[in-house]
């Protein structure tokens, strides 16, 4: 059964700690193989399912630690038909995938959870194509119908509400949330931004959140911000009505563009203390934002410090 599907607790306010950069940590630092960067294909075997429970753990204990929420996003970013066919799945083996990944979620919380760490589990969608580019765009309708299968799956699970991260356009955004509403899914939407602030596609952030909200009745949750360095969406969020509508942070350790990222022969992890820095800074200015994590490039360490920095009794 779902815990908090009925009321997500991050709309209360309170920190909530999301994790860091999934696909980084495990390439990077735990030299795993993983094609397409489909986190959900290690859960094939024994040995990658352990290598997520660990990963999923670690952020789970540093929200513990702080007294502070979490949000625990599946690694089903991938896990969607294209992708999936990439891979070798079939219909149903894509179903059981994010039905096990719910499940590892579930496993989690029943561990870690605390009266003062409430723990919500997201179902985590990601986009058609690739989260840099969004390539050739679907119009809202196609939209919906390919994302409502993966958000099916959810619905029938123990997810408490369905995440869509790096989302590059606003079509599919839309396609997304009439999906959710339709399978009665509470729903999220971040958006990836560029270095000037904007989506790939050239549209504003405000004006991305503001066609969304008026094309599906305000029925997004919320909003967040992923893959771009804060330095590069400072001058953006600024003290308008509609930046009230972001409640979430999952910023890049680095401030290289996608393109300068793609093509980096190294890692670049930034500096956490600076991050967790840039984070507070942000939240002084918008005290709602309270959902907190990282992107491309962060680990557990930058998590740490944006914990350090943000969480409400600091």
């Amino acid at each position: 059964m779902p815990k908090y599907r009925n009321h997500l607790p991050q709309l209360d306010g309170g920190t909530f700690l999301t994790d860091g950069g999934l696909e980084t940590t495990l390439i990077f630092h735990d030299k795993l193989d993983l094609p397409y960067f489909a986190a959900f294909h290690l859960m094939k075997d024994r040995d990658g399912l352990q290598a997520l429970r660990r990963y999923y753990a670690t952020y789970a204990s540093i929200a513990s630690t702080n007294r502070v929420g979490f949000v625990l996003e599946s690694p089903t970013w991938r896990a969607n038909p294209d992708w999936g066919e990439k891979l070798g799945y079939s219909k149903a083996a894509l179903a059981e995938v994010n039905r096990v990944a719910v499940a590892l979620m579930r496993e989690l919380r029943d561990e870690q959870e605390t009266r003062h760490s409430p723990m919500v589990i997201s179902g985590c969608v990601g986009p058609r194509g690739d989260g840099y580019d969004p390539g050739q765009l679907m119009s809202e309708n196609e939209a919906e119908a390919y994302h409502g299968e993966q958000i099916s799956y959810f619905r029938d699970s123990d997810a408490d509400l369905v995440t869509a991260l790096t989302i590059t356009n606003i079509p599919e955004a839309i396609g997304i949330v009439r999906a959710a509403r339709n399978l009665g899914m509470p729903v999220v939407i971040s958006f990836t931004l560029e270095t000037d602030g904007r989506l790939p596609t050239g549209q504003g952030l405000q004006e991305a959140i503001e066609i969304v909200d008026s094309s599906t009745g305000h029925a997004t949750a919320y909003y967040m911000i992923n893959c771009v360095h804060p330095t590069h969406f400072r001058g953006v969020v600024t003290k308008s009505e509609w930046v009230k509508r972001l409640r979430g942070l999952r910023a890049n350790a680095s401030r290289l563009s996608h393109a300068e990222l793609n093509e980096a022969p190294v890692l670049d992890e930034g500096n956490p203390p600076e991050l967790g820095v840039q984070y507070a800074d942000l939240l002084r200015q918008h005290s709602h934002i309270n959902v907190l994590g990282g992107c491309c490039g962060t680990d557990h360490r930058h998590i740490e410090e944006i914990a350090r920095c943000c969480k409400a009794d600091a």
